[in-house]
């Protein structure tokens, strides 16, 4: 069952999905997206591992690499 901060940190995720992710178009060069991958690590792993996984992934999430499949550890 996850903790009161996962579910937050989710629904944050999710609101930027709704909200602000219409207008940045198709950005991300992995799969899944880093907003997916976030809600999936916080699901697995709990609000502070999962939140560092997120913060790794959104670190490589630049023009100059090449991204591709990465799936959660």
């Amino acid at each position: 069952m996850m903790n009161i901060m996962a579910r937050i940190l989710i629904w944050l995720i999710k609101a930027y999905q709704v909200l602000l992710s219409p207008f940045f178009g198709q950005q991300c060069r992995f799969y899944p997206t880093c907003s997916h991958y976030s809600i999936e690590a916080i699901s697995k792993h709990g609000a502070i591992v999962g939140s560092y996984y997120t913060v790794r992934r959104l670190s490589r999430c630049h023009p100059w690499h090449a991204g591709g499949h990465d799936p959660i550890p």
